[in-house]
């Protein structure tokens, strides 16, 4: 039997651990737009979830959740020079990525998502203290000698007269296997990353032109140096439950020899020069529409690649870690430091957003009186854990860039010392796959363009939405969301999935709480009982209990929804068996009540990470404080928290704790 115990009641299945602390991110949405669905159900959801539940699980006071506004970056600067342009935003670069920021502020709210602080990369007092975190990464890691100056083409509008930032010149991905016809300057839309004289036939977004190529020098990080460091780490990914495969599996792909893919058209004029290039193997795939050449190291894989362009021989690159580029000359950035007499550059927008939050947990704890170097207990500290929700298509920046970077941070052996012996601990990363819209892939710069986060609340409740985004089962795969008032496929009289997903509680749990609430109005004058739930109840609370905590540990949150299923529909049974209208002996009625309040409270516990707002409604007619959330008693009736002869809030009559939308009664009528 476990020794673990909770409320004084030992389990005799071990229990997963948690950490005394931990911080929870959210990925950053951009500045230069509203949120869509995608950010809030394809992860912000997911985060929030997590974020509550670790609040009840090891005390708010252990727990910061910080996510922000990514406000810096091309996207935004042609974002807004473009709405500027037609006329659709007066003001500074500033005020557009404010407005943007108080209306993903906003929008958050609505939906119950609740991070400590929602700060913002390029606004007010997060700004700054960004700037300062920004400065003291980049300056650590050039004093351990981890970044290179490396000069580089950038593509140049002779046209405009100007450099190209990332989004003003578009192209088609280099990457071998790559579909995305929304290649960038250096990386591509589905977060693929090239030089900039790989991407294939490069246009200028501002006239038309196909660029020039001008050098230009910036800082880069030494991610290659880090490969087997890298390798090391994924294999011990592949050991832990609580990483999703979808993380290791993308990580991997990065780590395999370098290879280059050639059309078999130029087979003849490859095999004329391939002495002349560094050592290499020929893979032979006659099936295939090109061959693969392999090598054993990135900088001969490079070699080739200069050999290959000026032969004329087109090619792709296989995916590999190439150097991680700190800097750019983008004037809408945060001031990189002056280093080796180099100045006037700034931060490449990827890199500084990964260390974001570690800037907004410093940003909140001064917001709230602490010490700013407090920010070491959360992310140094072997005590305590780091969540990092985010969707797969940023893997490759929070799963090989940011890692890489935090190994860099280790002081005296960082070729050699393990990756947990470092200053900065090794973030848990959490990926969901893609959330699709009505079967395609959404994406508000694609063909197929998702509905805004705030126009689905004119159709759902942020309850419905929440429960029916956490059970899809992201974790496992991409799975579409298939509103009914939005597919245009939709018969009449089918279930909206939305809806049917939130009948367990808009129906069946809510029902149990009223049919409670109004029996002991009617029978016990508001009462609660004072009776002990009877010790089946206590036990069959246990089981959902370890189950839901087992799933949650693992972030299976679809499986948590299962567990909850099952549970309020067993309560339900039983409130249908037990309170049948008719009680000639208080007492049985007493106990019965004991009984179905207890499961309430045990679901309440489970569903107040899920659907915040109807939880808490729930608690305010319980007249119980938030001491009822906290695990540390969770088995404990709801006596434990009052004293004799409670009594509820009165209940009026047809009163709701989950309900569905107007608009969804209207459709009825």
């Amino acid at each position: 039997m476990a020794k673990n115990k909770e409320g004084g009641k030992p389990f005799e299945i071990p229990r997963p651990v948690f950490p005394k602390r931990a911080v929870v991110t959210g990925g950053m949405p951009y500045g230069n737009k509203e949120l869509h669905f995608g950010h809030v159900g394809g992860m912000l959801v997911f985060a929030d979830t997590y974020a509550r539940f670790l609040r009840d699980r090891i005390g708010k006071e252990n727990v910061i959740f910080v996510s922000g506004t990514d406000c810096y970056g091309s996207p935004i600067a042609e974002g807004w020079r473009v709405k500027v342009r037609n006329g659709e935003f007066e003001g500074s670069l500033e005020d557009f990525v404010t407005r943007n920021h108080n209306k993903q502020k906003a929008t958050l709210d609505a939906y119950g998502i609740s991070p400590d602080l929602f700060g913002a990369s390029g606004i007010g007092r997060s700004k700054e203290i960004h700037a300062e975190v920004t400065d003291w990464f980049i300056s650590s890691l050039h004093k351990k000698g981890q970044l290179n100056q490396i000069t580089t083409m950038q593509f140049y509008d002779e046209k405009a007269g100007m450099f190209l930032n990332g989004r003003q010149v578009i192209g088609k991905c280099p990457v071998e296997g790559c579909t995305s016809e929304k290649g960038y300057a250096d990386e591509c839309d589905l977060g693929h990353q090239y030089m900039p004289e790989n991407l294939i036939d490069p246009v200028s977004t501002l006239t038309g032109e196909t660029p020039s190529m001008r050098p230009v020098t910036n800082w880069y990080f030494k991610l290659r140096d880090y490969e087997q460091l890298m390798k090391d780490w994924v294999e011990e990914l592949k050991k832990r439950k609580d990483i999703r495969p979808v993380v290791w599996k993308t990580i991997d792909e990065f780590l395999k020899a370098p290879v280059i893919y050639i059309r078999r058209k130029f087979e003849e004029k490859y095999m004329e020069i391939r002495e002349s290039m560094p050592e290499h193997e020929y893979l032979e795939e006659p099936k295939k529409p090109s061959f693969t050449i392999q090598f054993k190291q990135l900088s001969d894989c490079d070699e080739a690649c200069k050999i290959l362009t000026e032969n004329g021989i087109h090619y792709r690159t296989g995916k590999t870690l190439v150097p991680f580029r700190l800097t750019g000359n983008i004037e809408w950035g945060v001031p990189a430091p002056v280093m080796d007499g180099v100045d006037g550059l700034t931060v490449w927008v990827w890199p500084e957003s990964l260390w974001a939050p570690v800037s907004f947990t410093q940003t909140y704890l001064e917001q709230c009186g602490r010490s700013r170097e407090e920010w070491k207990d959360y992310w140094c500290s072997k005590d305590s854990t780091v969540y990092q929700f985010i969707g797969q298509d940023n893997i490759y920046f929070y799963g090989i860039a940011e890692p890489a970077m935090w190994m860099a941070q280790q002081s005296a052996d960082e070729k050699t010392a393990s990756p947990a012996d470092g200053e900065l601990q090794l973030p848990v990363i959490v990926a969901n796959h893609h959330i699709l819209f009505l079967d395609k892939k959404a994406s508000s710069s694609g063909a197929v363009k998702p509905p805004m986060a705030d126009d689905l609340l004119n159709h759902y409740t942020p309850e419905q939405l929440r429960m029916h985004w956490l059970g899809l089962g992201l974790g496992q795969r991409s799975v579409s969301f298939m509103p009914k008032p939005y597919n245009p496929d939709a018969k009449p009289d089918e279930a909206d999935p939305v809806v049917k997903d939130g009948f367990l509680l808009s129906n069946v749990y809510n029902r149990m709480i009223r049919t409670a609430f109004y029996t002991a109005q009617k029978e016990l004058d508001g009462i609660m009982p004072d009776n002990a739930p009877e010790e089946s109840f206590v036990e069959d609370a246990k089981k959902a209990v370890l189950e839901y905590e087992r799933h949650m540990s693992k972030f299976t949150f679809h499986q948590c929804t299962y567990v909850l299923d099952s549970y309020i529909r067993n309560g339900s049974k039983y409130m249908a068996k037990a309170l049948t209208g008719e009680y000639p002996d208080k007492e049985v009625l007493k106990q019965s009540l004991a009984n179905l309040f207890y499961m309430i409270r045990i679901a309440g516990i489970l569903l107040h990470p899920m659907v915040p707002f109807g939880t808490e409604k729930l608690r305010e007619y319980l007249q119980v404080d938030e001491r009822i959330w906290s695990w540390d008693t969770i088995f404990e009736p709801l006596t434990y928290f009052t004293g004799e002869n409670h009594k509820l809030k009165f209940l009026p009559p047809k009163t709701d704790f989950f309900t569905r939308h107007e608009s969804q009664f209207a459709s009825e009528e």
